[in-house]
């Protein structure tokens, strides 16, 4: 018996454990008893889980497995090694041998639960309950986040019938456990494992980042996603609540596995999806997106205060104080109990306040940007509601990317309004990102980059831009000079924090009407990267600045920005200027200077930023510019606002025949060239117009200077350390006596301030990283034009003479000699006007006149100027024999 039992050991155990197991030899292997004993070898081998599922092995029949049956305990010679003394194993042997023999098992691979099948069960034999039993311990031990050993194809989801829904929709399918649980492992196993180029693991650095500031929003690029996870980045858009609400819950685990305590600074860590490839406008927004994942953008309108959301929320029963809950809180209703299942009273039920969780709420308006809004329709806008982290993030007046779900919600309030059932929409926000700095500058690409360091490399890149403002309005150079160098912009100091100097350059257009003032505003709001534009009639001081008013649904007050709030960063563009109200222009005072608006109304006592370049247009009193006047007492406009202009350009409508004749070519052949039917566009002759006015170079495309601005604003921060200090001083000096002197325009420190700030602009202009001489002379030149044109008629000829060597920097000698040439025609015209009661159709100056007025800023010869074609389109002709300049009308 003894031989026989030690036979059976040795014949069995290498077998155990194995797929393959070789009974074949046995005599008895069909016999009922030998069954009995397989069981008992499955029973070994099973996994203590699934010992509930077989016959009773321990108890009072257990002996009768071990009864002595003579009948089988005798084994075939073939296969028995006869020669080896081999000696009985003791019960600790046995188990020692049995745990290696497992041990090795699942080295190999083989499931501890997968042996039996192989081992003694056909597969007609084996039992359905199996496998189903063991998909359930290994779902378990998957949920608890155990080893999964031995998982089976069909247990967990693999790529393909993940993709594969089984006719569901994709949010029934990610709400069941299966693939619920996939993408749970999946999206963790995304955050353990992505890696940049440089082989950094991303998630790694980010989540460290983000533990070290105390957040709980961790960013996850959706670019970054989709080109590792195909499959979760096509159902995030289309199911966002719930696989965000996966995302978290993964996010979560990665993050305590990395910093284990974490939970107690943070309790939840949301999953933030930035980069949404699809951007959608506000306007765009229908039936289709709802419930979906969207990104748009819009301008911040007015927003709530932070109030505390029930999040998850428990009541006490007031007659048996026992505590119900925990009930979760939807956006949409509150959740109340029916009854109190301990004492069954209806109520009343008290929120109990200390173990109530609440989180962060905060409701924004975000409204479309004005500049995309279409003419003649209203800009659309919609609520946004902040939760957790997000609350505080912005502000009236921000430019911001909103990524979200698209909610609706019901509303009685609207079913009443309109008459039948309809819902209110808000959006969920996800992630905010503000476009501040560096986002203008994202959207343009290396090509972009390359072009506008090429064009910066030009000699005449000032010149070149200038001519680029306006390009179908002729002439006034002196207003596209002050309008280039507004869209530039210097750059603003705030040593310290304590005193704030703009850089924005602020431009009045003051003129006769006709004068296309209207159309160089249009124009800078095409041009600008972010403009607002209104007129002073349509504008009040609450539209300009900010207004409080109740929430409808909150009943708190809110603050609404107005249009300098909304063009913090770019432009406000106001026409009309002189049309607005005493107390509404002073509303701006301080938005012009100190860039920011101040309010104090119904308890609110606030600052808004207001960090833009002011451009208005006025008309003169009684509607035409009088020579004879001064400024201030041609402008119905206080000195306290007159000063806070950088530059003034006035624009006078003179005739003068040959320009009046120049003009009307232009226009004429701006029609014909812009003709919607003329597709060849162009006619002979035009662009020979156009170059007198376009200071001589060829005008830059409009989308390369619109880029070309965006990048200069973004990139380049001029120094002033080499400026010349001493011009500076002696040119404020000297402006401060003739200002005294004349009555017109008052000159103050704001205006070295001014010339500070066009010197910045005309270096960023050229991509320099210092102001030179030359942006100094250049800031010089245009303070003092702005200052000339202001001055009564009988000043302004001395005055020029007084500063002659200043306004002739970057002046062409052909220009200047024009230029004196013109006034002596136009002392010669009134003469004859004088004299004869008409002009005559021919003009002759005296050679000897131009030549003296020439050698008194420093040009000796006039042969060039002869010669030029500036002279000659301008119709005067050399007479040499006679020594007379002609001109022909």
């Amino acid at each position: 018996m003894a031989d026989s039992s030690e036979s059976f050991n040795m014949a069995t155990s290498p077998t155990r454990g194995s797929r393959r197991g070789d009974l074949t030899s046995s005599p008895g292997r069909d016999l009922p008893p030998f069954e009995d004993e397989s069981e008992g070898l499955l029973g070994d081998t099973l996994p203590d889980e699934e010992d509930d599922d077989g016959e009773e092995l321990i108890g009072d029949a257990m002996e009768r497995d071990y009864r002595v049956i003579p009948e089988l305990d005798r084994y075939e010679a073939e296969g028995l090694d006869e020669d080896e003394d081999l000696s009985e194993l003791s019960p600790s042997a046995r188990a020692e041998a049995e745990a290696a023999m497992r041990r090795r098992d699942r080295e190999q691979g083989l499931g501890m639960g997968r042996i039996g099948r192989g081992l003694l069960y056909d597969s007609e034999d084996e039992d359905d309950k199996r496998p189903t039993k063991r998909q359930r311990v290994l779902a378990e031990r998957a949920a608890e986040g155990g080893a999964m050993e031995g998982e089976d194809e069909e247990m967990i989801e693999s790529i393909e019938n993940l993709e594969d829904m089984k006719g569901h929709t994709v949010r029934e399918w990610v709400s069941m456990a299966a693939p619920r649980l996939e993408i749970y492992h999946r999206f963790k196993n995304f955050l353990r494992t992505h890696v940049d180029e440089h082989g950094h693991n991303v998630f790694k650095e980010r989540i460290s980042d983000m533990c070290k500031e105390n957040k709980e929003s961790l960013l996850v690029n959706y670019e970054e996603l989709a080109s590792r996870e195909h499959v979760l980045a096509y159902f995030l858009p289309e199911a966002p609540a719930e696989m965000l609400k996966i995302f978290d819950e993964a996010a979560k685990e990665v993050v305590l596995a990395m910093y284990p305590k974490y939970d107690r600074i943070a309790h939840e860590i949301h999953v933030r999806i930035g980069n949404l490839p699809l951007v959608e406008e506000l306007r765009s927004l229908r039936q289709l997106h709802l419930n979906q994942l969207i990104r748009t953008s819009g301008v911040v309108t007015s927003c709530t205060g932070v109030l505390p959301q029930l999040g998850m929320v428990k009541y006490n029963c007031n007659k048996c104080n026992f505590i119900l809950g925990p009930f979760f809180q939807s956006q949409n209703q509150e959740v109340k109990p029916g009854s109190c299942p301990e004492c069954q009273s209806l109520g009343p039920f008290e929120i109990n306040m200390e173990q109530t969780v609440y989180q962060n709420y905060q409701r924004i308006t975000i409204q479309e940007s004005p500049g995309k809004v279409a003419a003649g329709r209203l800009p659309r806008s919609k609520d946004a509601i902040l939760l957790a982290d997000l609350v505080d993030m912005c502000k009236p007046g921000d430019e911001i990317e909103l990524t979200g779900i698209y909610h609706n919600n019901y509303d009685g309030s609207l079913n009443m309004a309109n008459g039948f059932p309809v819902f209110a929409t808000v959006i969920l926000a996800n992630h905010i990102a503000r476009k501040d700095e560096g986002v203008a500058v994202a959207e343009l690409t290396d090509e972009d980059v390359k072009a506008i360091v090429a064009l910066s490399k030009d000699e005449r890149i000032g010149e070149r831009i200038f001519a680029s403002i306006g390009p179908s309005i002729y002439a006034h150079e002196d207003i596209k000079r002050g309008l280039a160098l507004a869209l530039f912009g210097g750059e603003a100091k705030n040593p310290g924090g304590k005193h704030k100097v703009r850089g924005d350059i602020n431009v009045l257009l003051c003129g006769d009407p006709g004068t296309a003032k209207s159309q160089f505003l249009k124009y800078v709001e095409k041009v600008a990267s972010r403009a607002v534009f209104t007129t002073g009639q349509g504008a009040s001081a609450v539209g300009l600045t900010a207004y409080v008013q109740r929430h409808p649904v909150s009943r708190e007050w809110t603050l609404e920005a107005g249009a300098l709030v909304l063009a913090d960063r770019g432009v406000c563009l106001i026409d009309e200027f002189d049309k607005m109200n005493d107390q509404d222009r002073t509303s701006i005072h301080e938005a012009m200077e100190q860039q920011s608006i101040s309010i104090s109304k119904a308890g609110i006592v606030t600052s808004l930023q207001a960090r833009c370049t002011v451009i208005a247009a006025a008309n003169p009193i009684g509607g035409r510019y009088d020579p004879s006047l001064t400024f201030s007492e041609n402008v119905d406009l206080t000195e306290p606002i007159i000063s806070r202009f950088d530059v003034l350009c006035v624009v006078r409508d003179t005739v003068d025949p040959v320009q009046d004749e120049m003009l009307a070519r232009f226009v004429v052949g701006s029609h014909i060239k812009h003709h919607p039917s003329n597709k060849e566009g162009g006619v002979a002759g035009l662009e020979e117009v156009v170059l007198p006015n376009t200071f001589d170079v060829p005008p830059i495309p409009q989308e390369l200077l619109r880029k070309y601005i965006i990048y200069a604003k973004e990139r380049v921060r001029p120094k002033l350390n080499q400026m010349d200090q001493d011009k500076v001083a002696r040119i404020y000096s000297d402006l401060r006596k003739e200002s005294m002197a004349t009555g017109s325009i008052p000159i103050t420190v704001r205006h070295i301030e001014s010339m500070i700030r066009m010197a910045e602009a005309h270096a960023r202009m050229h991509l320099r990283d210092y102001v030179l001489e030359d942006d100094v002379n250049m800031a010089i030149r245009v303070m003092l034009e702005s200052f000339i044109d202001t001055q009564k008629f009988s000043v302004m000829r001395s005055m020029r003479k007084t500063f002659a060597r200043y306004l002739a920097f970057r002046r062409d000698n052909n220009e200047l000699l024009l230029f004196i040439l013109k006034q002596l025609v136009s002392e010669q015209v009134s003469y004859q006007r004088n004299r004869y009661g008409a002009q005559q159709d021919t003009i002759e100056i005296a050679e000897k006149d131009l030549v003296d007025k020439a050698r008194q800023i420093n040009i000796h010869s006039l042969s060039a100027f002869y010669d030029s074609d500036l002279f000659r389109s301008n119709k005067f002709s050399h007479d040499v024999k006679k020594k007379l300049i002609v001109q022909q009308f």
